[in-house]
């Protein structure tokens, strides 16, 4: 079958990327067409089925560009997954932004973190739990900026705990400040994506925004605040229930974390316990993200599964050797 698409009103480079780029990612997700552009007509030849299915992905990439998407890999990928599993429109779904920045704008590019970001909406307590490279951090971040700005909150607090990936924080140089930074830092970073750089500073030192180790949430109640809780897998049971309880009169909680990478000596990860000492409560929700919402390098995804796959294998081992 041979069909051509005709794009009226879209520049070709923002649809297929520059040197056609997504050409060969639109290819990957239908490797029995052959996809070809001549001028501002794109070419769609193999079997019917598959040049249909072909030609609805196409017609959805060129509405999200008119939508405002700017599109990468990961928004075709995502979008032929969709299709291919009647989950709707990737144009609705994926053209919904959160927050625009200096140009940027900031939205849920796969089905799980739209589903994560409507649980943020619609919940008090949402957990975003999931592999590096889901965008758990960085969503709930965007927000809370975006509540900021509506005035739905009148500050935001972010925090962390403090816990040592191999390294000793005893013997980092400075103050206490000093010492506590590096673990900030990747927060500090996504707030100056979010927000003017130079509104930053004058925001922490009014006390609208807030980032601080989890330690110093101890004895607080927040009210009227947006408050994320970062690393959360680095929580020990104890301050996970200490930080849920601080919540206060219109507040809303994210917390955020991946119950795979648990820094704790002992072991004993407060998201892991929450999970199920929650788990029934309503206006609490527990949004799990997986490889398949990495929108990072694909490559990323592919280290997700190969290693969530030999973890998984691990236990089976030690659990058959202690059985015999």
């Amino acid at each position: 079958m041979h069909l051509e698409l005709e794009v009226d009103g879209v520049a070709m480079v923002r649809l297929l990327g520059p040197q056609d780029r997504l050409l060969k990612t639109i290819e990957r997700s239908f490797p029995a067409v052959q996809v070809l552009v001549r001028g501002n007509r794109v070419v769609l030849e193999g079997d019917p089925a598959d040049v249909a299915a072909a030609k609805n992905l196409v017609e959805e990439l060129i509405q999200m560009v008119r939508n405002g998407v700017d599109l990468g890999e990961s928004e075709v990928t995502q979008s032929a997954r969709i299709l291919q599993r009647n989950e709707g429109s990737p144009a609705e779904l994926l053209s919904q932004a959160i927050l625009t920045s200096r140009g940027k704008s900031i939205r849920p590019k796969t089905l799980g973190q739209k589903a994560y970001v409507d649980a943020i909406d619609e919940n008090t307590i949402t957990f975003g739990i999931g592999p590096a490279g889901t965008g758990k951090t960085y969503l709930a971040m965007a927000k809370a900026v975006q509540s900021l700005q509506r005035k739905e909150v009148e500050r935001i607090i972010l925090t962390r705990p403090a816990v040592e990936a191999g390294e000793r924080l005893g013997f980092l140089p400075g103050t206490l400040n000093d010492k506590i930074d590096p673990y900030l830092r990747p927060l500090y970073d996504a707030l100056n994506e979010m927000m003017d750089p130079e509104l930053v500073p004058k925001l922490l030192a009014a006390g609208t925004v807030e980032v601080a180790p989890l330690a110093y949430m101890r004895g607080r109640t927040l009210n009227n605040a947006f408050i994320i809780l970062d690393e959360a897998q680095n929580t020990s049971p104890e301050q996970m229930k200490m930080f849920l309880t601080r919540l206060g009169f219109g507040s809303k909680i994210v917390v955020t974390g991946d119950i795979t990478q648990v820094d704790l000596p002992t072991g004993a990860s407060g998201l892991q316990l929450v999970t199920t000492v929650l788990d029934k409560i309503d206006d609490i929700h527990f949004a799990r993200l997986t490889s398949a919402d990495v929108v990072r390098h694909t490559l990323v995804g592919q280290i997700v599964d190969a290693y969530t796959k030999y973890d998984a294998e691990k236990q089976a081992r030690e659990f058959k050797g202690k059985k015999n």
